[in-house]
């Protein structure tokens, strides 16, 4: 960020106002005692806004936050690991209005001012007969200090939990943003597979920061990818409660930019903090398209070569193969021209003109041996841009991924299927 700020501890609980708690209700497995439920609570009403997956099957929990949204704004946010509740059917909106209704009706709110998330295992019913019972609890356990709790609930596949505060001067009034992220497999942009909680103290209307949001997550969880599937159950909520006082912030107006400003740079963190923990990742890749048409040309440029499966493959194997991304720059349907496009890796010139490029390729297989590296694809045919950010795709990947309906074997015993 262009202006000075502080990293803080607590996460998603470090805006004034906002209570967490996170409890274990043994969603996948009734022998586990690890968290995953969770709840995000503002004292006082808030601004909200959330963007959601587009995929056109979606999940319970996402069709039930996205009608109580477009009722008015919500002041909690109720959470599972475990199940997916997605593809359930009625029951399963039924099962999602009743977490909302589990929390709201103890904290003295309305049904549709609680959100409502789930992730995990698509197909089987949300076991209920374990989470009812805990919503007391849950609400019990609020407290300022509990987001690390929060981050650590909602996390299904990931290596570790995920989370970022900080603190800055908002003309003279200090204020926080805290958020925290889940995910690792099922990531493709529009939008990537996670769910992502921020909250803020920041004093601003409704309309100014819905958005502002569409902006910041179009520009940060909308540039990455891992394996190129997208999720049912993708789900961004803001709120916003306004305790750290302050005038509202005025649309276009300076304190907005510089609050923009300061979510991008929290949205972005989060996100690429869910590439480096991408299923069984061994590199975290930035690609750069310049030099396009239009935007539209850089973007599918940009994502052809993310979602590649044989230049991710190449990555895995320290391979600079510049071959494998020049042909999907070709597929990807940009306007381009072969003889004039540029492809530099780690800031050396591996592809000039379409062309094999001098430099030595045992200094380009030095650079995609390091975890970390940046492509730089340059079309140039105009001044139109794009950055995603990627990895590589692992044999582990596949090894990890075959397994997951184990799950079935528990949900047969619950009476589920």
């Amino acid at each position: 960020m262009d202006f000075p700020f502080s990293r803080i501890q607590g996460g998603v609980g470090a805006p004034k106002g906002f209570l967490t708690s996170a409890v274990s209700c043994g969603i996948k497995n009734p022998a586990s005692d690890r968290l995953d439920l969770a709840l995000v609570y503002s004292e006082s009403p808030c601004a909200s806004a959330g963007t959601f997956t587009t995929n056109r099957v979606r999940a319970a929990p996402v069709r039930v936050s996205q009608s109580n949204l477009r009722k008015g704004d919500l002041r909690a946010i109720v959470a599972n690991s475990g199940n997916a509740n997605a593809c359930t059917g009625v029951q399963g909106v039924t099962d999602a209005n009743a977490m909302c209704d589990g929390v709201a009706k103890p904290l003295g709110l309305k049904r549709s001012e609680v959100g409502v998330c789930s992730t995990g295992v698509i197909g089987l019913p949300l076991p209920m007969v374990r989470v009812t019972p805990k919503f007391e609890e849950l609400v019990s356990k609020l407290g300022p200090k509990n987001g690390a709790d929060v981050a650590a609930a909602i996390i299904t596949s990931d290596t570790r939990t995920k989370e970022i505060a900080i603190s800055f001067d908002l003309d003279g009034t200090r204020v926080r943003i805290g958020g925290c992220v889940k995910g690792a497999g099922m990531i493709s942009p529009s939008m990537a597979t996670m769910l992502c909680f921020i909250t803020t103290d920041v004093n601003l209307p409704s309309a100014c920061l819905r958005k502002t949001v569409l902006e910041c997550v179009e520009e940060s969880f909308n540039r990455i990818t891992i394996d190129g599937d997208m999720s049912t159950n993708d789900s961004v909520i803001v709120l916003a409660n306004g305790a750290a006082g302050g005038a509202p912030l005025r649309r276009n107006g300076k304190r907005c930019k510089q609050f923009r400003e300061a979510l991008h740079w929290v949205m972005l963190e989060l996100a690429k903090a869910v590439v480096r923990d991408g299923e069984r990742v061994t590199k975290f890749v930035t690609v750069k398209v310049v030099g396009a048409k239009t935007y539209l040309d850089a973007k599918k440029v940009a994502e052809a070569v993310c979602k590649s499966a044989l230049v991710k493959s190449s990555w895995n194997g320290g391979d600079p193969n510049w071959g494998r991304i020049i042909h999907a720059v070709g597929y990807s349907r940009a306007r381009i021209r072969e003889e004039l496009v540029d492809i530099h890796i780690g800031g050396k010139a591996a592809c000039l003109g379409g062309l094999q490029a001098p430099t030595p390729m045992d200094e380009l297989r030095e650079v995609v041996a390091a975890p970390e590296f940046e492509i730089v694809i340059s079309l140039n045919q105009g001044s139109a841009d794009y950055t995603m950010y990627s990895s590589d795709l692992s044999p582990e990947y596949i090894d990890f991924n075959r397994s997951e309906y184990a799950y079935w074997k528990q949900a047969r015993k619950d009476g589920l299927v």
